[in-house]
């Protein structure tokens, strides 16, 4: 490891090839995290260790490690060195073209934000050059540059030197990059000695070696998320139409002081992953291993908080089923019956629901699924298909007879519609799970066959069954309970104890009728005392650009898309949640993202928040005026809006009105904003009236230590930062606005909680992320 640099250059100019050569050292230095020294003289050289390296690639590729043998990385760098000429001569487009197809043909550029040497090669060579990029023209090249420019050491490299520029000529700005003001000291802990905050009003969170459980008095929160299909990448419709929604709603319960569990993982078993895996050739153990992983990366990175993220393919989930199934079958509500399945004479077997395809005999949709169609969503059989065919080689499939089990719905009915007609009233679900669930009731419920011919299962435990195992949405849900056994040994304090217990599910509304009614049957069958579902809040669907997402066709964003932007979590969180589909389908464009970061984050938000806090930094040492001021007329009428605004907000989160609630949180920041500028926050006001800047900095800073509790359900990553900044832990959400941080107390720093996006980004976005490749 490389411990020390000294780079000597001759005077800097921009344009030239010593200014191009030094920037690429100093983005080395700031990936390796290394001291780097720098001096005048009268030839470029760099000293790494006390070696002397005259070639500036290889003294880059010294300093970041980066000396394995690849043959793609020493082609593209050797490459550069026959570009420098023409870059320094300005002929971008002799050589723009043919970086670009480097960036797609190599994989050496990156497409994280993990860079090596290879992107501060030519970050440091193409510098001048990026001004001139056209998006349209050569989308690889501006999406890399727009990725690399994101970087914290591309970023502090580009200050550093540009503050030793000579030339009086102004620094060109970037065109494709978001602008960044220097932050010379990271702010990365509290500093209790200097923090002056009572202790009533901070947020304790549940350590986490203890494992979550019930507590006798208190409001217990267990919250699920649908299961994900561990077969694929989740895209941003899935992640807004579960997880993220399931995530927003635990922050906010865990941050209101109730006692909460938040539960998820992979359904893994069934028909989806067999098929999967004899696509790529594959176990299907092997496939849900590998997804399992993609899955919770993604979520991680979203900043998802679950207390547990499990998988279906576990003892527990058998164990927890079979018990589940005995006792269903034991009390009478299960049926032998021979069912007429589609048999494929090719693959000599018979054809789950996904193995087939055909047209849906209610909307005529050519390409509805065996289960399930996708255009009018109703459930179907496979064998009510019209011209089906086998998924997995085309051939029309005969029928033949096959003995299943059925769950016997239509013996339940009244005891659902009775859970029904009570949680729906005490749980208050959103509109289109009531519509839903409803709509299955009235149409009088049936047998529910719940076994399938498949290997990749749970075993169904009863004699003359054994090579059959369980239909998926039979124990797909029963996963929630059995994830949690994998969670703690105590898992029956959640899932049967309704008295202490309430379960709030969140979902797509295409899985609403397995939660609404065959879960709770299944729970009600067994004659035991579940833990029922309290609240269903549930989704439309989100689109992507006038379309559908669709991994085969590369259109649209998925979860792995969304970190290559560069683009933080705390945006696309706030993004899909400002737009929840919660009544209608919505869709994603990339204007509006770049828009509300642009204009809702960024100059509401952000500049309430850094404007604030910098005058308090820069008039007052940081320090809030001691002893407290006296609140005056604006300051009474700041709280009247801010506590009307607050009830609002608890009623729309206790709710599960995410949206109205996140929209509810930045107008407490709009009105934020607009009370600096009626109290004229100003070096004015500061040397004039000093009794009442004292007034207005101490409200401002404790308005803005509220709303990092507000936004915390939604933004975790930009609650935290405003916490950082003010030096105060989050505090737990109060009823009404009431001063946290107290006279005396210091602050931390200022840092921008977000950076705007340059508007040219949506055509490079939507060329990478809105059709197949070229």
């Amino acid at each position: 490891m490389v411990s020390s640099v000294t780079l000597t250059t001759p005077k800097l100019v921009p344009s030239q090839r010593h200014f191009a050569n030094a920037l690429k050292i100093q983005i080395a230095a700031q990936l390796a995290n290394v001291k780097l020294t720098q001096e005048q003289g009268d030839a470029f050289s760099v000293q790494v260790d006390n070696v002397t390296v005259l070639d500036p690639n290889v003294a880059v590729r010294y300093i970041t490690g980066d000396l394995a043998f690849n043959v793609s990385r020493n082609y593209v760098i050797e490459k550069e060195g026959q570009f420098g000429l023409l870059i320094t001569k300005k002929k971008f487009d002799v050589v723009l073209k043919d970086i670009d197809q480097l960036v797609v043909q190599h994989k050496v550029f990156a497409n994280t934000a993990q860079l090596s040497s290879v992107d501060a090669i030519y970050y440091g060579a193409l510098h001048d050059a990026l001004s001139n990029i056209d998006a349209a023209k050569y989308p690889a090249l501006a999406a890399w540059a727009h990725l690399a420019g994101q970087s914290p050491a591309v970023q502090a490299a580009v200050d550093a030197i540009s503050q030793q520029i000579q030339s009086k000529a102004p620094k060109k700005k970037h065109q494709v990059t978001e602008k960044k003001a220097t932050q010379t000291t990271k702010i990365t802990a509290l500093y209790p000695a200097t923090q002056k905050v009572n202790a009533d009003v901070t947020f304790k969170p549940q350590p986490k070696d203890v494992k979550v459980t019930p507590v006798e008095g208190e409001r217990n929160i267990l919250i699920t998320s649908a299961l994900p299909y561990v077969n694929n990448i989740p895209h941003l419709g899935n992640i807004i139409g579960s997880t993220l929604s399931a995530d927003a709603y635990a922050r906010y319960c865990r941050i209101r002081g109730y006692n909460t569990l938040y539960i998820c993982g992979t359904d893994e078993y069934g028909t989806a992953t067999e098929t999967k895996a004899l696509e790529e050739g594959v176990s299907c153990q092997a496939l849900c291993d590998k997804y399992n992983a993609i899955h919770a990366k993604v979520y991680e990175w979203f900043g998802l908080s679950f207390d547990y993220f499990g998988r279906t393919t576990t003892e527990q989930q058998t164990k927890i089923t079979q018990d589940i199934f005995h006792k269903v079958n034991d009390n009478g509500y299960i049926v032998q019956d021979t069912m007429t399945q589609l048999f494929c004479e090719q693959c000599q077997r018979f054809l789950a629901d996904r193995y087939v395809e055909g047209v849906c005999p209610h909307c005529l949709y050519d390409d509805a699924r065996g289960d399930q169609c996708d255009a009018c969503g109703k459930l179907l059989n496979a064998t009510e298909l019209l011209k089906p065919r086998c998924k997995l080689d085309g051939n029309a499939p005969i029928t033949k007879d096959s003995r299943h089990l059925f769950l016997d719905l239509g013996k339940l009915q009244g005891q659902i519609e009775q859970f029904v007609e009570k949680s729906t009233v005490e749980g208050k679900w959103s509109s289109n799970g009531v519509n839903i669930t409803r709509s299955w009731l009235k149409e009088g419920l049936r047998e529910r066959c719940i076994t399938r011919d498949l290997k990749w299962g749970t075993p169904v435990p009863l004699e003359g069954f054994e090579n059959k195992v369980f239909y998926v949405w039979f124990d797909a849900c029963i996963g929630y309970p059995s994830i949690t056994a994998n969670y703690t040994a105590e898992w029956e304090k959640w899932w049967k104890n309704p008295e202490q217990v309430k379960l709030y599910q969140f979902m797509g509304k295409d899985n609403v009728p397995f939660h609404s009614v065959i879960f709770p049957g299944t729970e009600l069958a067994t004659k035991e005392n579940w833990t029922m579902v309290n609240h269903i809040s549930t989704t439309e669907y989100l689109n992507y650009e006038g379309g559908k997402f669709s991994k085969s066709r590369n259109i649209g964003v998925f979860g792995t898309n969304a970190e290559e932007t560069g683009i933080g979590a705390s945006v696309w969180r706030y993004y899909l949640l400002s737009g929840r589909p919660e009544s209608n389908d919505s869709m994603f464009t990339w204007n509006e993202f770049i828009t509300k970061n642009n204009t809702e984050l960024l100059n509401n938000l952000g500049n309430f928040v850094n404007r604030a806090i910098k005058f308090v930094l820069a008039k007052y040492d940081g320090v809030l005026p001691s002893p407290a001021p006296a609140a005056g007329d604006l300051e009474a009428k700041l709280a009247k809006d801010v506590n009307e605004l607050l009830a609002q907000y608890v009623d729309q989160m206790e709710h599960v009105k995410l949206r109205a609630g996140l929209a509810t949180a930045m107008a407490i920041s709009a009105r934020g904003n607009q009370y600096l500028q009626e109290s004229n926050l100003s070096n004015q006001l500061f040397n004039d009236q000093r009794a009442q800047c004292d007034a207005v900095v101490t409200t401002a800073i404790n308005l803005i230590y509220l709303l990092s509790s507000l936004i915390y359900p939604f933004m975790p990553a930009t609650s935290e930062s405003i916490s950082l900044q003010i030096n105060a832990p989050l505090r737990i959400i109060p009823d009404t606005f009431t001063i946290g941080i107290l006279p005396g107390h210091k602050l931390n720093g200022a840092d921008y909680l977000f950076t705007r996006i340059d508007e040219k980004m949506e055509d490079i976005w939507k060329a990478k992320y809105g059709g197949v490749k070229k």
